[in-house]
């Protein structure tokens, strides 16, 4: 089991666009791991959000002919409303224009150039808008284009104020070199170490008001704002109340984060977006004086026709378009079962129903049989039994299940509980209940199998309850409980007695295409 404390954060989301597939994936994974801690008894603090900084904002905005603030109002806005509507619980949904966060990012900015780690000099390259990042001549792609979104880059020459990433390079990798666990998997640890190989150059953190006016002003020169990146970061040092801004130098908390939610346990973030966090934040971090993250969990892509999911491909699915149809735990329980956490996935129509089959004729099917068993068979009441038919199946479960999740392997931990439903299943094809049923000397026989699967489907809700909280809360429910129980309360059972109600079908059969249950 998982104790203590858990300070977990998704990225926050860029405010110039709608949530779509890759936006829910990373936050179920985020809400799914917050609602595990939370049922093992450990104090959690989720945190999400907007970063509403930046050229793509100002320009955005300027193409709709709103201001900067009010794109950043109306996106921001649909984040939380979709995050609702799909039961994620988050404790703080921040937003990069708070005034509070803005005044962290200036103290922060602050205390890196009183202690010697920014210089200003010119810049003279090449500047991707979309990316909001700086390329050299050897980096572009064929015609002049962004390398990472394939977009037209400008040339550039200009003043700006750099950190010196430079000096932190030793350190860095000897911080990964010493803590294997500390990015998740491996090969995003070796990607790190890769580009730790090369020099690393300083990190130009700042970009002249004269060209872009929508962003933090440095607390030394007003004339320049805050690099996109380098403010967005730090919303999770703002988020944990560590830092003061009200204090003078030296009393705001850069010394003691104790009494704070610093350090972050977890950031759950995108393969795309591992550099900023595994070197950029960091770096920054040790500049600034405070402690690392813990950990960083880097998931891949979703694909869709072999290529990432991008507006400008037009190929990016909306979650909220297959919630319409299949409910928000169906979405939900695709997206974390489908996709190997930290590996890339494929989205297919056929691969979705393969998936909602799954949770059909497995999970479905057993909770509607056993509640029609037990209304036919003990007139709706739970048998008073031991209910330990399947109780070596249960420890194996839990076994596999805690250990998945420690390694933050939700999919494999999702996959043991739904194989807990078959062989839920396969026990009842075993058993028999309904000739059970039949022979009255037989009676204390059907009343424990009853009970054992009772017990069993009170189990998996309490598994399944992280990836699904409304469908497990109403299977809960109808197995007479207020709510779903912690895991160590469902392995006591449900109380012999306790009125189980006839389930309808938690997910409705639609046409399946592909392998039922694969």
């Amino acid at each position: 089991m998982t104790n203590g404390r858990h300070y977990l954060t998704t990225p926050i989301y860029y405010a110039s666009g709608d949530p779509h597939i890759g936006h829910a994936y990373t936050t179920f994974l985020a809400d799914a791991l917050g609602r595990y801690y939370r049922q093992s008894g450990a104090r959690v603090f989720f945190l999400t959000g907007t970063d509403e900084f930046g050229q793509k904002i100002q320009e955005e905005a300027a193409r709709r002919g709103i201001e900067p603030q009010a794109l950043c109002d109306r996106m921001a806005a649909r984040f939380e409303s979709a995050w609702r509507e799909m039961d994620i619980r988050y404790d703080r949904f921040i937003r990069t224009t708070e005034t509070g966060h803005q005044r962290v990012v200036q103290a922060f900015l602050d205390r890196l150039n009183r202690r010697g780690y920014i210089y200003d000099d010119i810049y003279s390259g090449w500047y991707c808008v979309h990316e909001e990042r700086y390329w050299t001549e050897k980096d572009l792609g064929p015609d002049a284009t962004c390398p990472d979104c394939g977009r037209p880059v400008r040339r550039i020459e200009e003043k700006n104020y750099f950190f010196r990433m430079s000096r932190l390079q030793d350190a860095l990798r000897a911080h990964v070199d010493a803590n294997p666990e500390w990015i998740v998997p491996e090969i995003r640890r070796n990607e790190v170490l890769g580009f730790l190989e090369k020099p690393l150059a300083d990190l130009s953190i700042s970009r002249p008001r004269s060209r872009l006016r929508w962003g933090v002003p440095l607390p030394f020169d007003p004339e320049h704002v805050t690099y996109v990146w380098v403010d967005a970061l730090m919303n999770y040092l703002t988020a944990s109340g560590a830092i003061d801004p009200g204090q003078p130098p030296g009393g705001q908390g850069f010394d003691d984060v104790s009494g704070s939610w610093w350090p972050c346990d977890l950031h759950i973030v995108g393969k795309d977006i591992l550099t900023p966090h595994a070197v950029y934040w960091p770096t920054l971090l040790m500049a600034a004086g405070l402690p690392l993250p813990r950990q960083l969990l880097v998931h891949g892509w979703w694909l869709s026709g072999g290529a990432k999911m991008s507006k400008s491909l037009g190929n990016v699915v909306d979650p909220l378009d297959l919630r319409t149809e299949f409910g928000t735990d169906a979405v939900r329980w695709y997206l974390l079962r489908e996709m190997p956490t930290g590996a890339d996935a494929s989205y297919t129509p056929e691969r979705f129903l393969t998936r909602y089959g799954e949770l059909a004729n497995v999970l479905g099917n057993l909770a509607s049989r056993v509640s029609s068993m037990v209304a036919r068979y003990t007139e709706g009441s739970v048998p008073d039994a031991p209910g330990s038919g399947l109780e070596s199946a249960i420890g194996a479960t839990l076994d596999s299940y805690h250990e998945a999740m420690g390694a933050r392997r939700v999919h494999e931990a999702l996959e043991s509980a739904m194989e807990l439903a078959r062989r839920a299943n396969r026990y009842i094809e075993k058993r028999e209940p309904w000739a059970l049923a039949k022979d009255p000397a037989r009676r204390g026989d059907l009343e424990e199998v009853l009970a054992s699967l009772v017990r069993v489907l009170l189990v998996i809700a309490a598994l399944m309850v992280p990836a699904m909280p409304r469908k497990m809360t109403e299977l809960a429910r109808g197995l007479g409980c207020a709510s779903v129980p912690s895991l160590a309360e469902a392995l006591t059972g449900v109380t012999a007695g306790a009125r189980v109600g006839k389930i309808p079908p938690l997910f409705p059969r639609v046409e399946i295409r592909g392998e039922d249950g694969a």
